[in-house]
């Protein structure tokens, strides 16, 4: 990193990029909620503008002078959110969630994980995908079935919020599932990493059953087993710590205890990310937890939308030029997988049969993938099981699902207040 940054990379000229990135995620993240988007819609457009596609003022593809120190510090940043979510993620909450919350959330995992899949194979099947090794079109296939997966609960929660909705039961019943529609969606990454890595260590090898059960295996073993250790171990080191009278020894032992954990999960075949959250569900638990939350907020206000930063500039722009005909293939794809993660959303509200409640106002919640749904595509970017065209598309897809949930939940709230007063006039 110091090479690259002092030999490659001057150290001028890494300073005024970090301070463009800065600059550029606070304006466009202050654009997007002035029209009543969330922050991070306008992240990602703002790494799209100064990425390598457009004006070029950040590194944003492999092998460019101080790409890799970007993303080491996008690495931290995704790990810190990932800590945060964590924290704000109460176990015993979640545990009594009701039935309903539940068999939306199973729903809203299945359905759009198996279109995805679907897709995938059909867009090889009539070559849309290019020449690729059949093995490894199934785990393309599986990376994007999971990016569709999970509802970002802080995008969610964030509309209900603003709308003044928060206290209603579909507003419970969107958040309930979100909530474990992210627990979920990390154990599938857990999954997803470990069958890359499978898979690019022989490919020959394939995938089998008994590959995805011991990832899976592997994957909830390290959660109950870190969860178990961290909860045992956790209250009393914090209760000492605590008591330390050095500045910031509370936030930087938090911190570290939340990489110590990420590189735990890094041994065990997973994504640092699941172990950064196993940290941040750990020390829930403790009761420095509010203050470890609330000193975290400017660390990761400075280094989280980095993260998004880096994935809005690596997305290639000109791929959506439609008056270039190579394009069509990766746009056609891009509408697909659109119409494919709405739909897959959407049915889940179908699961609640309690009267009154409305079905379309918790499909419709359930819709915007945001941060976990960019994590996923990061990460089939990294490992090079995405190609730039196809992390374009598929990222283009979660910025739209981020983007229409709003006005879609504002809209079918008042319609289902304006049918209701309706039927209130009506009856005698």
């Amino acid at each position: 990193m110091t090479l690259d940054v002092v030999s490659s990379y001057p150290v001028e000229r890494f300073l005024l990029a970090f301070a463009i990135i800065l600059i550029a995620s606070k304006v466009f993240g202050e654009i997007a909620e002035r029209i009543k988007q969330p922050a991070v819609l306008g992240e990602l457009v703002a790494g799209m503008i100064i990425g390598g596609s457009v004006l070029a003022l950040v590194p944003s593809i492999a092998g460019q002078p101080g790409y890799e120190t970007f993303h080491l510090l996008a690495e931290i940043g995704v790990a810190i959110l990932l800590f945060e979510i964590g924290l704000e993620t109460n176990l015993s909450d979640l545990l009594r969630l009701g039935a309903t919350s539940c068999l939306v959330a199973v729903v809203g995992v299945v359905v759009p994980f198996f279109l995805g899949f679907i897709s995938v194979m059909a867009f090889e099947r009539y070559g849309l995908l290019g020449e690729i090794n059949p093995i490894f079109t199934t785990v393309i296939a599986i990376t994007v079935g999971a990016t569709l997966t999970a509802t970002s609960v802080g995008i969610t929660a964030r509309v209900l919020s603003d709308i003044n909705r928060l206290q209603t039961e579909e507003a419970r019943i969107i958040l309930g599932a979100a909530v474990i529609d992210d627990i979920v969606g990390l154990i599938i990454l857990g999954i997803v990493s470990g069958l890359i890595a499978t898979t690019k260590e022989g490919l020959d090898t394939g995938i089998s059953l008994a590959n995805i059960g011991f990832v899976t295996l592997k994957a909830f073993g390290f959660l109950v087993i870190a969860i178990l250790i961290g909860n045992f171990a956790s209250v009393k080191l914090f209760n000492l710590i605590e008591k330390m009278k050095v500045r910031g020894v509370l936030l930087l032992s938090a911190l570290s205890f939340a990489l110590i954990f990420a590189v735990l999960a890094d041994l065990v075949g997973l994504a640092p990310i699941v172990g950064a959250f196993a940290a941040g569900l750990v020390l829930a638990k403790t009761n420095q937890f509010k203050l470890i939350e609330d000193r975290l907020k400017p660390v990761s206000d400075v280094f989280t939308p980095i993260f998004f930063i880096m994935v809005g500039a690596a997305v290639d722009v000109r791929v959506f030029n439609p008056f270039n005909t190579a394009n069509l293939p990766i746009l056609l794809i891009a509408i697909v997988l659109f119409i494919a993660a709405v739909l897959g959303k959407f049915v889940s509200g179908w699961t609640v049969f309690k009267k009154g409640i409305s079905k379309a106002v918790i499909g419709i919640g359930m819709i915007p993938r945001g941060e976990v749904g960019l994590i996923f595509a990061q990460m089939g970017l990294v490992s090079g099981v995405f190609d730039s065209r196809l992390f374009s598309a598929v990222t283009v897809m979660v910025m739209l699902t981020t983007f229409i949930a709003p006005p879609l939940l504002k809209f079918t709230f008042a319609d289902e207040e304006s049918t209701a007063g309706e039927i209130d006039l009506k009856t005698p």
